[in-house]
């Protein structure tokens, strides 16, 4: 099972300077120009969200510190039980 993320965007702190959109390895980052940022800008947008991994590149590259980055975590098997 693939590991599955998200992440928010802190539109008060987003410049779309759409580093988080080139360094993603999924390519699920795109910037929304269909509304503005409080300081003006195009803000970052998930895309795709069936295929963000949680990776944490964009939250890594983001020169503003506008990313948080959300995993599922993996559903481990419980170890069968048997009494001594």
């Amino acid at each position: 099972m693939a590991i599955k993320g998200w992440i928010t965007i802190d539109e008060r702190f987003c410049k779309g300077c759409e580093l988080c959109v080139h360094f993603c390895p999924q390519q699920v980052l795109g910037l929304a120009h269909d509304r503005w940022t409080p300081k003006g800008y195009h803000p970052a947008q998930l895309i795709d969200p069936e295929r963000c991994t949680g990776c944490e590149v964009c939250a890594v590259v983001c020169p503003e510190g506008a990313i948080t980055v959300y995993r599922q975590a993996p559903v481990r098997a419980q170890p069968a039980f048997s009494p001594a």
